[in-house]
Parts: structure tokens; sequence; C-alpha cells
């Protein structure tokens, strides 16, 4: 951050007034800001399935937002216009990253450390699952389970009708009960 000098108004003819209101206006979005960077990061990691990768999404959609604060009308609305940025962030970090497969070096020792519990199991097939789907899919299940918004709160933040977000959603679960059932080792197959 570029710290301001405020220049005496004596001398400026009013610049000191538009620094102290550009450092109240820095102020508030960096407190609002900081105040959903947690929620903010779970949702980009449900999304994009890697921590480095939900990182570099939240502090783009953070950069995002810092640009484009001025065409909040309401602070009050913050945190489901964030959500958006932080979505629509995550969408493009997929989109320009389909092609390239990295595993964070964490997850990865985390998998080669041997664990036979059920739980462990089923939640690793569920991520692997979850990453096979499309952008769009893994957003809606995101913000349902991972966000645990309601159909008319996850519209919102998609910015389309009710409608669609039930039928998005239904879509997505069917497409990964498709996935999961394929992973399912079958009995009596060795």
């Amino acid at each position: 951050m570029v710290m301001r000098r405020a220049v005496p108004d004596t001398v400026s003819g009013g610049i000191a007034i538009e620094s102290r209101a550009e450092s109240e206006r820095s102020a508030a979005f960096r407190g609002l800001a900081e105040r959903h960077l947690d929620d903010s990061y779970a949702l980009a990691n449900a999304i994009l399935g890697n921590p480095s990768e939900a990182e570099d999404a939240v502090h783009d959609a953070v950069i995002t937002g810092w640009r484009k604060w001025a065409s909040l009308r309401d602070p009050a609305r913050f945190e489901a216009w964030f959500r958006r940025i932080v979505v629509n962030t995550c969408r493009d970090h997929v989109r320009r990253n389909k092609r390239r497969v990295t595993t964070d070096i964490e997850t990865a020792a985390g998998l080669a450390a041997p664990d036979d519990t059920h739980a462990v199991h089923v939640r690793i097939q569920v991520e692997q699952s979850l990453a096979q789907l499309k952008p769009d899919d893994r957003i809606v299940l995101a913000l349902r389970y991972y966000r645990d918004l309601k159909i008319d709160d996850i519209a919102a933040a998609l910015d389309i009708p009710s409608g669609t977000a039930t039928s998005r959603l239904r879509t997505a679960h069917l497409r990964l009960e498709k996935i999961l059932s394929q992973t399912q080792p079958q009995e009596g197959v060795r």
C-alpha cells in the first residue's frame, strides 16, 4: 500500500481533504475485506481444490474488489458483492488453468501418508471427483455445501434466477454422483 502524505489545506487547496477521504475509503475497504478473508479463502479452496491456487484467487479478488470498490453503493451488501467477485475470480482461475494440473506439496504429502480410515478415503474420493466437474458445477456445489448458502443466495451470488440455481445444483449433484459411482470399487473385483 502506498502511503500518501497529507498536504496542509493552506498550501494544497483541498488536497488534504481528498487524502483524508481516500484514507477513510481505504480503511473501510480493508476492514470489510479482512473480515471476509477466511470465508473467501474457504470458498476459493472448495472451488479450486488447491490451497495455493485459492490464496492466489482471493488475492486477485481483493485487488478486483479494491478497483471496483466505488461501484458498491451499499457497504452492508459487501459480503454478497465480494463473494461474487471471489466466485468469478475462481471461475477465471479454473478456465485459465484448465489444462495444467498441479498438486500442492502439503496436500500431496498428506495423501501419501498411510491412513486407512474410511472418512479420509471418502473425503479424498469426493475431492478428486469434484476436481473432475466443470467449473460452474464446482462453484454451485461449493456455494451450497461449503458456504451453506440457500438457493436464493446462490442465485444472487451467480446473478442468475433461483430456478436456474436449483437446476444447476441438481445437475451438479447428478454429475458428481455419476463420477463417484464410476470411482467406487466394484465388489468381488480386485
